[in-house]
């Protein structure tokens, strides 16, 4: 009988990418069906980029499409890296005003941004090349 975790390293990394993918569609979903869009755009506007709304369309799109991808194991690699460079442009321009802390701690903080970029770097350096 197999101990814990209960499944291999190559299963586990699918895991972790499958799962990293399926946080990004779940934020674009939501942004999309919560009509919150222009919102956030808005909020991208008052920080000076005076194209937020089309920004944030396209990081939605980019979310959904690219999250699919990811979950099938296409263009980890690229994908990877566009998606640490929105994390660490949101880091920049939102999160780290509000400190580390997401949840208990503080509020809207850099953590969850954090472990996401390191999953993404795994995902990235275990790329087996499905294009």
């Amino acid at each position: 009988m197999k101990s814990f975790p209960f499944i291999t390293a190559h299963q586990s990394l699918v895991l972790l990418r499958v799962s990293t993918a399926f946080i990004f569609l779940a934020h674009a979903i939501v942004r999309l069906f919560n009509g919150t869009i222009p919102r956030f755009g808005g909020y991208l506007d008052g920080k000076g980029l005076f194209i937020g709304t089309p920004l944030v369309w396209a990081i939605t799109i980019f979310e959904i499409m690219g999250g699919l991808l990811l979950a099938l194991g296409y263009y980890s690699k690229w994908l990877s890296a566009a998606f640490i460079v929105i994390l660490v442009v949101g880091i920049l321009l939102i999160h780290a005003s509000a400190g580390w802390f997401v949840g208990e701690h503080g509020s809207g903080g850099s953590e969850y941004s954090f472990i996401l970029i390191i999953a993404l770097i795994v995902i990235a350096a275990t790329d087996r090349g499905k294009k």
